[in-house]
């Protein structure tokens, strides 16, 4: 059989690495990172698949640190020698970020808000609250569910309702929104925004989160920091739960949304200028528990903290149709290079094609063992 040879070998490391960084999949990084050790140790001393992900998700190019957690009481805390700590350490981010890349494309769709923190102004609380935006239904004990907004004079006023996302860490790809429309009023007028704009972020102090804005009646606003900005949609004026697709998907770091609302409809009673909603939706990728998010303060220095097991355990139930999404009705359509790896075999490793390269020292394989195995498989390669 003809010598075969490595042509990465044969060039110049920077030449080699310059040919891997020219990859834009990170599932094709991860194949590449599987063909010999020499190619592995490219991709892992260099990052590639934290490069990879930041330029995809320039966001997360705040995070400092990964943390990866331990299930196994008797290696928990153990540190590696000193000389192997930077191999151990790149290898590490190189499977937090490979499969984080994953998670945020194959996790199940679901609705991402968990309740209510602050609305810039309500007309009678509690009765017209922004936590009645969450119910899906449109009377209880035939009184209507919707947040009011005070009158204004000015019907340019904007206004601002704040939600708690379920996770710190998730996806948002659309946003739904039903404007209210006040059968009690004459003509039944619809209330609704003529523009809408989200932000997504995290709290400056997160102590100061404990605090009830709404029951205070105060905004919360000015007590975030949004890393993300949308750009404004149109809103009908009609009675419809409405949606916005975002034209990316956005990972939310810190687990929080903010909608505002711009432009007001005039009130026949009182001569003032207001916005209501009946209900208010985000749908995307909840990544926890695999994945959280840690801010450190003051600095607000960001740690990814990444659990394989768990990352293992939800990629298993998605493989075997064991975990439910929202109906096809719900779920916006996805362009198809956001579904990549719609395939799990596009994640898998060419074990076949690699009979005479020696295997990853990081991956564990039992070959006496066919199934899934959660302590022994390692995340990056399941099939």
């Amino acid at each position: 059989m003809e010598t075969q040879i490595d042509f990465l070998q044969r060039l110049e490391p920077d030449m080699a690495l310059k040919v891997l960084m020219s990859l834009d999949d990170s599932a094709d990084l991860i194949r590449a990172s599987a063909v010999s050790r020499y190619w592995q140790t490219i991709v892992i001393s260099n990052g590639l698949s934290k490069q990879l992900f930041v330029k995809r998700y320039p966001k997360l190019a705040n995070i400092s640190s990964v943390i990866e957690l331990s299930h196994n009481s008797e290696t928990a805390g153990d540190d590696p020698p000193s000389d192997a700590m930077e191999r151990v350490v790149g290898e590490r981010d190189h499977r937090a970020y490979s499969s984080l890349f994953r998670a945020i494309t194959v996790f199940p769709q679901t609705y991402c808000i968990c309740r209510a923190v602050s609305a810039s102004s309500t007309d009678n609380y509690p009765e017209e609250s922004i936590a009645l935006t969450l119910d899906p239904r449109e009377k209880v004990l035939y009184r209507d569910l919707y947040w009011s907004s005070k009158g204004s004079d000015d019907p340019e006023t904007p206004e601002i309702l704040i939600y708690k996302l379920t996770s710190n860490l998730c996806v948002i790809t659309e946003i739904n929104m039903h404007p209210f429309q006040a059968s009690f009023h004459l003509d039944s007028p619809i209330y609704s925004s003529r523009f809408v704009r989200f932000r997504s972020g995290h709290p400056k102090c997160w102590k100061e989160m404990d605090y009830n804005f709404m029951e205070e009646g105060k905004c919360a606003n000015d007590l975030f920091i949004w890393t993300y900005t949308s750009e404004v949609f149109p809103v009908a004026q009609e009675n419809r739960l409405q949606r916005f697709q975002l034209p990316e998907p956005v990972v939310c770091v810190g687990g929080y949304l903010q909608i505002e609302l711009l432009g007001r409809v005039l009130c026949e009673i009182d001569a003032k200028y207001y916005i209501c909603v009946a209900h208010v939706q985000a749908i995307g990728r909840q990544l926890s528990p695999a994945f959280c998010v840690e801010f450190s303060e003051p600095s607000n220095a960001i740690t990814l903290k990444y659990d394989a097991e768990e990352f293992v355990r939800i990629m298993h139930n998605v493989s075997n149709g064991q975990i439910d999404s929202l109906s096809p009705s719900v779920l916006p359509v996805e362009n198809h290079r956001h579904l990549v790896w719609a395939n799990l075999q596009d994640f898998m490793m060419l074990d076949a094609a690699l009979d005479d390269v020696a295997e990853p020292e990081w991956v564990d394989d039992d070959d006496d063992d066919d199934e899934l195995d959660y302590d022994e498989t390692d995340p990056i390669f399941i099939i």
